[in-house]
């Protein structure tokens, strides 16, 4: 679309959302709001621009007069390419799921208790981040490990109402083989060990058209587990779903009732053949994609937790930093915000 397009949607939605009956359909209301607080700023820097280029021209005009303005002529040259540049990237076309919230598994991979042990020090990570954005956090399953870790657990990340982005436009770039290298608890000789734990993030769209045939599922009823493996609950209320097609499955055992348990497991379903179905799409259409892991291989790695020099680094991008403890708390935009600067980067240079 056009910025003269998206002025105009941003002016329509203005308008539409100052009518009261319009939030009388809260779904549709909350639609327009995302919609509203994408676009809002495009048109901020919009006119931004137009001003300070009103603002030029006026300077030009006095400092012909006045050679006191010439100083305002060189700082408003200055910073208008830069609000131009800031444009281009917001006109970029978005990712269609950057409104999306999440569902994010972490699975252990090879290190045994090591790596299920670094498991449950991503999930504390990410909870801590979606802290800090003001996210709603909600673990849905999991599978502990006996020193206290996590086998596999899967957590929904739902971002506010008010934000203009969703838990996707930061988290996306999450997926992949996460490697740690520290001295585990269990070695007594000091000694330091690498081990591996996986990540996968995908959209949860709230209009998913993915229809699902009743006859391809299989659905297993169990009662709910808290640490250590006691019974949290008296009656079989844990869902698991086993999507007979894909071999995909789904569990949810954080819910009161079962029927809840499993209309919450069929929304994760949807979302994760939403994302197959877009994967295959697009691997049909030969259009390179960047794909998450399937196996957690500590050779094939997006990024390396160093313990003992407190270091993350993340490979795709070259990034490092020694702040290990600081992001393993939470504070994960630096290394976010350089993956978010070379995607932009890329899809500027057409790549």
């Amino acid at each position: 679309m056009t910025l003269e397009a998206l002025l105009a949607e941003h002016a329509e939605l203005e308008a539409k959302l100052a009518d009261p009956s319009v939030h009388a359909d809260q779904a549709g209301a909350r639609k327009l709001g995302k919609r509203y607080a994408e676009l809002s700023p495009i048109v901020r820097t919009a006119r931004e621009l137009a001003q300070a280029r009103s603002d030029l021209e006026a300077a030009r005009e006095l400092a012909a007069e006045d050679a006191g303005f010439a100083a305002e002529v060189d700082e408003l040259t200055e910073r208008i390419p830069k609000i131009e540049e800031r444009l281009t990237e917001l006109l970029l076309p978005r990712d269609p799921h950057d409104s999306a919230d999440v569902v994010l598994e972490i699975k252990s991979g090879e290190g045994g208790e090591e790596s299920a042990l670094f498991a449950g020090d991503l999930l504390r990570m990410y909870l801590r981040y979606a802290e800090r954005r003001g996210w709603k956090a909600e673990v849905l399953d999991g599978t502990d490990s006996d020193l206290g870790g996590f086998k596999d657990v899967t957590v929904a990340i739902k971002a506010r109402t008010d934000s203009p982005d969703g838990v996707w436009s930061r988290l996306k770039y999450e997926g992949g083989v996460h490697r740690v290298q520290r001295v585990p608890v269990t070695e007594s000789q000091g000694r330091i060990h690498t081990s591996a734990a996986g990540v996968l993030v995908f959209p949860e769209t709230e209009d998913v058209e993915i229809e699902i045939d009743e006859n391809d599922l299989r659905v297993d009823v169990f009662r709910s587990s808290g640490k250590g493996g006691q019974s949290v609950n008296t009656t079989d209320s844990a869902v698991r779903i086993t999507h007979l097609p894909t071999g995909i499955v789904v569990s949810c055992q954080n819910e009161r009732s079962q029927l809840q348990n499993k209309a919450r497991a069929m929304q994760v379903l949807r979302s994760r053949l939403q994302v197959l179905a877009e994967e295959k799409a697009q691997q049909e259409a030969s259009d390179a994609r960047r794909t998450q892991i399937r196996t957690v291989d500590r050779s094939e790695r997006v990024r390396t937790y160093n313990f003992p020099e407190s270091r993350i680094s993340d490979h795709r991008v070259g990034y490092k930093a020694h702040n290990l403890d600081q992001v393993l708390d939470g504070d994960l935009d630096a290394v976010l915000d350089a993956l978010a600067a070379a995607d932009r980067a890329e899809r500027l240079a057409g790549g």
